[in-house]
C-alpha cells in the first residue's frame, strides 16, 4: 500500500511538475512576445527622440540667426538714429544763423524806415502812419526817437493817436 501510495505520490508530483513546467514554457512564450514589442516600441522612441533633437538643433539654429538679424537691424537702426540726430543738429544750427540773419535784416529795414519817417515832415509822416495798420505803425514810431515820435502824433487824428500811444506803451 506504501509502494502503491509512493507510486501514485510520484506520479501526481510528475504530472504537476508537468503541468508547472508547461506553465513556465507558456509564460516564456509570453514574454518573449512581449520582449519584441518592447524592442519594437524602443525603436519607435529612440526614433521619435532623434527627431525630437534634430527639431531643437533646428530651432536654435533658427533662433541664433534671428539673434543676429535682429542684433544687426538694431545696429543699422542706432546709426540711422545718429544719422539723423547730427542732421537735425546741422538743422537747428543752420536756423538760428537763418533767425538772426532775419533778426539783422528787419533791423537794417527798419532802421531804413525809421530813417525815411524821421526824415519825413511831421504831417506827411501822420498821414502815412494813420493808413497803416496800428502795429506796423507802432513798430514803426518805436525805432524813431521820441522828441520825433510826439511831433508825428500831435499831426495824428486823436484816436489812432491814442490806440498807438497804447501799442507803443505795452
Amino acid at each position: 500500500m506504501i509502494k502503491l501510495f509512493l507510486a501514485i505520490f510520484f506520479t501526481l508530483t510528475s504530472l504537476s511538475a508537468l503541468e508547472t513546467s508547461n506553465k513556465l514554457f507558456e509564460c516564456t512564450e509570453i514574454f518573449k512576445a512581449r520582449k519584441s514589442e518592447l524592442l519594437v516600441e524602443l525603436e519607435r522612441i529612440d526614433e521619435q527622440k532623434q527627431s525630437l533633437s534634430a527639431l531643437k538643433t533646428a530651432t536654435e539654429e533658427l533662433l541664433v540667426k534671428r539673434e543676429a538679424k535682429a542684433s544687426q537691424d538694431e545696429a543699422a537702426v542706432k546709426a540711422k538714429l545718429g544719422e539723423i540726430s547730427s542732421k537735425e543738429e546741422s538743422i537747428k544750427k543752420i536756423l538760428q544763423k537763418n533767425e538772426e540773419i532775419l533778426k539783422e535784416i528787419k533791423a537794417i529795414k527798419m532802421s531804413k524806415t525809421a530813417e525815411t519817417f524821421a526824415k519825413m515832415k511831421a504831417a506827411n509822416a501822420a498821414d502815412v502812419l494813420s493808413k497803416m495798420e496800428s502795429q506796423d505803425a507802432a513798430t514803426i514810431l518805436s525805432s524813431l526817437k521820441p522828441k520825433t515820435v510826439g511831433t508825428i502824433l500831435s499831426k495824428m487824428d486823436a484816436k489812432k493817436a491814442s490806440e498807438l500811444t497804447l501799442i507803443l506803451a505795452k
